[in-house]
C-alpha cells in the first residue's frame, strides 16, 4: 500500500490547491480579509493527533481498483468479502427561527445492522454542524480533516471561518478524489453574518446552498420518504415546535419505510446563539406511541 499525504497536495504533486485554492475567494469575500499563506497539515494534524494521509493500493491506478473492487452503495458491496459501514437518513432545513437538523442513528454493513448508536451529527468547530451519510470512514476521516483546516485558520486570521467557506474546502476535496469511489453526502450548517446558512455537499463535488426555493435537504438511503414529509408540511413560518415536530415525524417515516435507517431518532435546533440538541428518542417508541407522530 502507497500513503497519499494531504502535504503533498499543497506540494502540487497531487493536485497543487485542490484542496485549499478553490476556497481562497469564497474566504475573502466572507471575511473581508486576505487569506492566510498555505497551512502545513502534517504538522497541524499532528499537533491536534488526527491522521494527515491514508492508504492506497499499491496499484498501477489506484482510482481504478478502488472503484471495481471495492463498491461501497447500497447493494452493489453484498458480494465483496469487505463491507462497508453506511449511515442513511439525515435531514436539514431552515425555518423562521433557524435551522433544524434530524438524523437516524443506524450503519449497516451489507444486509446487516452494524450498529444503531452511531453520531450523525457532529460538531465541525463551535459554530459549524455537519451531518454523514454513506461511508462511515470517508465520512468521520474527511469532517475530521475538515476541523482541522477550519480550526488552522482560525488560528491564522483570529476570526472563525464561514459555513459557505468551509463547505467550500470540503467539496474541493470531494470533487479532486470523485474517481477513487468515495462515498459521502455531508450537510454543513451554521450562521453567516447573521443569516441561517445550510449547505449540502456530496462526493462528486457537488456544492449546494439552501436558498428560498430550496430551503430543505435530506441525504440517505431514507430521503426520498423524509423528502415526501418534507416537502408536504413544511413552512417558513413554522414555530419552533412545529418545526421540531416536522424533522421528528420525516425521520419516523423513513425509519418506518427505509429498511437501512433506524435506532434513534435525534434532532438539532440550531440558532444564532448556538444549537441545541432537542429531541433524542428511540424509533420503535416512536412507532409504538403513534402511527403518524406529531
Amino acid at each position: 500500500m502507497s500513503i497519499v499525504s494531504l502535504p503533498h497536495l499543497r506540494a502540487g504533486r497531487r493536485g497543487a490547491n485542490i484542496t485549499y485554492g478553490g476556497a481562497m475567494n469564497d474566504m475573502k469575500f466572507d471575511n473581508g480579509a486576505d487569506y492566510s499563506p498555505p497551512i502545513n497539515m502534517q504538522s497541524s494534524a499532528s499537533m491536534m493527533n488526527v491522521q494527515s494521509g491514508f492508504l492506497l493500493p499499491a496499484v498501477m491506478d489506484p482510482a481504478e481498483y478502488c472503484r471495481t473492487n471495492l463498491k461501497i452503495m447500497y447493494d452493489e458491496d453484498n458480494s465483496q468479502t469487505l463491507k462497508f459501514e453506511k449511515g442513511t437518513t439525515t435531514l436539514a432545513f431552515i425555518y423562521q427561527n433557524g435551522i433544524i437538523v434530524a438524523v437516524d442513528s443506524r450503519s449497516t454493513m451489507g444486509p446487516f445492522i452494524a450498529s444503531q448508536k452511531v453520531k450523525k451529527i457532529n460538531e465541525i468547530n463551535e459554530y459549524i454542524l455537519a451531518t454523514i451519510a454513506g461511508g462511515a470512514a470517508d465520512c468521520q476521516f474527511w469532517q475530521r480533516n475538515l476541523s482541522v483546516q477550519c480550526r488552522m485558520f482560525e488560528l491564522r486570521n483570529r476570526h472563525r471561518i464561514s459555513v459557505r467557506a468551509a463547505s467550500k474546502l470540503i467539496a474541493n476535496t470531494c470533487n479532486y478524489y470523485k474517481q477513487y469511489g468515495m462515498s459521502l453526502g455531508m450537510m454543513m450548517m451554521g450562521y453567516d453574518n447573521g443569516k441561517p446558512t445550510l449547505y449540502y455537499v456530496d462526493d462528486e463535488g457537488s456544492r449546494m446552498r439552501a436558498s428560498d426555493k430550496t430551503p430543505r435537504f435530506s441525504v440517505g438511503s431514507g430521503s426520498t420518504y423524509a423528502y415526501g414529509i418534507l416537502d408536504s408540511n413544511w413552512r417558513w413560518d413554522l414555530t419552533d415546535e412545529e418545526a421540531i415536530a416536522l424533522g421528528r415525524k420525516a425521520i419516523y417515516h423513513a425509519t418506518h419505510r427505509d429498511a437501512y435507517s433506524g435506532g434513534i431518532c435525534n434532532v438539532y435546533m440550531f440558532k444564532e446563539d448556538g444549537y441545541r440538541h432537542v429531541v433524542s428518542q428511540d424509533v420503535d417508541e416512536m412507532h409504538d406511541h403513534s402511527k403518524d407522530p406529531q
